[in-house]
């Protein structure tokens, strides 16, 4: 029988930049220079954090391209200048200066953005939609995919949700944390992060749950919904293949990559 058509999927964690992953995860004696080298080739993805804090030079995101193997993403979030705002609407300037500040010198290997915002922004349909047709499909002749991280209750509507699948941008999907969970699939892609390593794990999670995320994450990949997830808005329909892009994010910081490399196994 043919092989069953699935989307790619790209495991890793936030940043590659933390103290206490010298020795853990890192060998001993490792140049940090040689950190993003060494991570990358134990994992299939990272998201870059420190773009949300500030600007980083062209040159930069090349050095960081060439660093890595070819078939290595990036995510990267976006800067926070666009995102906490009143008026999201206004956020036009800060948005082009990020999009043609350098980042698609990541060449192939730039993966979505990730716009996130902080957890007092409230749902307020007329000037969120205005600020998703602020973001471009493309630049630089690039084709751009974009994903929105937002943390307040009052998004947890069927409005939001489709807002997002009338522009194909995927709602990332907060996992074993705190925040309002919606899982609801709303691009051609899935964009996950699971904060909810534990110190009490050799790997942050049971092995028993990481075999969980490898199966929920398969299902998105082959255009299957998985159980056990709060949608607001759930299609009825089988959808098509996407790509998926899971990332151990907080918890237990120490374990994500442990966690991530045993969740590159489980989806093998």
């Amino acid at each position: 029988m043919p092989k069953a058509i699935t989307g790619a999927i790209r495991i890793g964690v936030g940043g590659w930049t933390y103290e206490p992953w010298r020795g853990s995860f890192y060998p001993a004696g490792l140049a940090q220079a040689r950190e993003l080298e060494y991570a990358s080739r134990r994992l299939t993805s990272i998201e870059i954090n420190g773009t949300y804090y500030g600007s980083q030079k062209p040159a930069t995101f090349a050095k960081w391209r060439d660093e890595t193997p070819d078939d290595f993403i990036f995510s990267v979030k976006a800067p926070r200048f666009a995102m906490n705002r009143k008026v999201l609407a206004s956020a036009g300037p800060s948005i082009a200066r990020f999009l043609s500040g350098g980042i698609t010198e990541l060449g192939e290997k730039l993966g979505p953005i990730n716009w996130q915002f902080l957890p007092s922004k409230k749902f307020e349909p007329d000037d969120f939609r205005a600020f998703l047709e602020l973001l471009p499909p493309q630049a630089d002749g690039r084709k751009l995919r974009h994903a929105v991280e937002v943390r307040h209750d009052s998004f947890r509507t069927a409005d939001f949700v489709a807002l997002l699948r009338e522009r194909g941008v995927a709602v990332v999907i907060a996992a074993d944390s705190r925040h309002p969970q919606i899982a609801d699939a709303t691009a051609p892609f899935v964009y996950v992060r699971v904060m909810g390593t534990q110190a009490t794990q050799k790997l942050g999670y049971s092995n028993a749950a990481l075999e969980l995320w490898a199966e929920r994450t398969k299902a998105w990949a082959s255009g299957r919904f998985p159980s056990g997830l709060d949608c607001v808005a759930p299609q009825a329909a089988q959808v098509a293949p996407r790509d998926v892009f899971l990332y151990v994010i907080s918890g237990h910081k120490v374990c994500n990559p442990a966690a991530a490399m045993s969740l590159i196994q489980h989806v093998g």
